[in-house]
């Protein structure tokens, strides 16, 4: 009679985890829930449709075709409020980047992602994505909810009416990009207050003090500013000496871009 040896298994077992590795999925996935866990974020995203929606039902409540608005966009009329929506999506921005400085979360996200830059594109994406998806969603409802009011005015319109779906995704990528900016201010300055008060100064009160200017060209490029690019993509109807509604769309990419490499490359060269 034999006895079979027993030898140990050396094979791997099935439950055996695999070591930690970091992976664009990952850092998505981890902004995305750090984005949507916090309170701060709904309640500002919240804030953000509820401004747009609320100011278009006044808007289309109050209209009357004899009040001598006739000439108005009516993409503007309606979606007047994506002015105060603006403001929530900015500050919220800020906050995503900012913010983490301030409490400190940012070192436990740097630890986590050694090469850093992933960290900020990953945040740049999630915010992106998800102010876009909200402001088009809360636009189009706004709009439709509008003109159930403006259907017997001089106001009515359509999304299938010639550049008014257009104007609509146009304003909503307005918003995000604008929001982009103050994203890359945040992690540029790394500080809430201070990216506010670049914002304010540098994005919407600046243009304004250049275009007092008695200058052909500074008026030409004020037009690429920012929030003068935004107005553009939110129309249906551009007004002549307009920026076009490409080159307004390149000069808002450029002018987030342009926020978000610097960001990048101070991140890269400065500590947490």
């Amino acid at each position: 009679m034999t006895t079979a040896a027993t030898h140990p298994d050396h094979r791997p077992h099935a439950t055996q985890r695999r070591p930690y590795r970091v992976t664009p999925t990952r850092v998505l996935r981890s902004e995305w829930h750090k984005l949507r866990s916090l309170r701060s974020s709904w309640i500002t995203m919240v804030s953000a449709a509820v401004l747009m929606l609320a100011v278009g039902v006044v808007m289309g409540t109050t209209y009357t075709s004899d009040g001598g608005d006739s000439d108005v966009d009516t993409v503007i009329l309606v979606l007047y409020g994506s002015v105060l929506s603006t403001l929530c999506t900015v500050v919220l921005g800020i906050l995503v980047t900012a913010g983490e400085y301030s409490t400190g979360l940012i070192r436990a996200s740097l630890a986590a992602v050694p090469r850093r830059l992933p960290v900020l594109w990953a945040k740049a994406a999630v915010f992106a994505v998800t102010v876009f998806a909200v402001m088009l969603t809360t636009a189009l409802v706004t709009f439709l909810v509008a003109q159930f009011f403006l259907n017997d005015t001089d106001q009515a319109a359509s999304l299938g009416d010639p550049g008014v779906f257009g104007a609509i995704v146009g304003n909503s990528a307005g918003i995000t990009l604008l929001s982009l900016i103050a994203l890359g201010l945040g992690a540029l300055l790394r500080s809430v207050p201070g990216a506010i008060g670049a914002y304010i100064g540098g994005v919407l009160i600046l243009p304004e003090v250049l275009s007092m200017l008695p200058y052909d060209a500074v008026e030409s490029a004020v037009k690429y500013f920012p929030t003068q690019a935004a107005d553009v993509l939110g129309s249906a109807t551009p007004l002549e000496g307009d920026a076009s509604t490409g080159g307004a769309l390149l000069a808002l990419c450029l002018w987030a871009a342009a926020s978000l490499g610097a960001s990048a490359l101070l991140l890269r060269r400065r500590d947490a």
